[in-house]
């Protein structure tokens, strides 16, 4: 708790991110020395984060939770977490938490975390078919441990607040329903779609046209079409 922080910056000519911030403390448990270092583009933002990771050190946050992938994180402040739930809401959150959070986003840090991989985590629930209060669960649970993130200052929002997949889980269920809606409506639409694919591979290959055409024409997999 509290413990104080060494910091330096040093400019390293010639690297995308030139600026690389450390900062380094004494562990009072086991009298180890450890470091965290990270590059930026400018001096500010090198500054700015030193000055978050200060933040974080005073409030008894460990500095090596910058550094810590989601699913340890969520682990050691698991209790915090679920402060408060009802004891019939705990157990799906936990099961949302171990079953499909820590899965598809658990290896990566928290700060990566941001609005746009949990909407493709969320999206991939719902083409994998989970049923929308799974999802919610899972969501839920992932927007509790990301909200301990944002008090231990890891984080400036939390980017687990995300809208629209209740949309996205009713358009898939229409799809389920009427297959037919996601079908190309004849084959000049099939030929125009494997000519674009042509013109945007690499030499305009004209065997992946000619492979979507076969596949589209025999239903044949991926696996049938490499065997031909």
């Amino acid at each position: 708790m509290g413990v104080s922080l060494a910091t330096d910056i040093e400019y390293r000519e010639g690297r995308p991110k030139p600026y690389r911030a450390r900062v380094r403390w004494s562990d009072p448990g086991s009298a180890d020395y450890p470091s965290i270092s990270r590059s930026h583009v400018t001096d500010d933002e090198a500054k700015a984060w030193i000055e978050s990771m200060e933040r974080a050190a005073k409030s008894g946050v460990d500095p090596t939770a910058a550094k810590m992938p989601l699913a340890e994180y969520g682990d050691l402040n698991l209790s915090g977490a679920i402060r408060g739930l009802a004891a019939k809401t705990t157990d799906p959150y936990l099961a949302g938490w171990r079953k499909r959070v820590k899965p598809t986003l658990g290896h990566l840090p928290v700060r990566m975390i941001t609005y746009g991989v949990v909407d493709r985590a969320a999206t991939g629930w719902i083409a994998y078919g989970y049923s929308k209060s799974t999802i919610k669960n899972s969501l839920a649970m992932l927007v509790r441990v990301m909200e301990q993130a944002h008090r231990d200052e890891l984080i400036s929002r939390n980017p687990a607040r995300i809208t629209g997949w209740q949309r996205e889980f009713e358009l898939a269920e229409d799809e389920l329903d009427d297959p037919r809606s996601l079908a190309l409506p004849g084959w000049p639409t099939l030929v125009q779609l494997a000519d674009a694919l042509v013109a945007r591979s690499a030499n305009e290959f004209p065997d992946w046209g000619n492979i979507v055409k076969f596949m589209a024409s025999t239903t044949a997999r991926i696996g049938e079409v490499s065997g031909v």
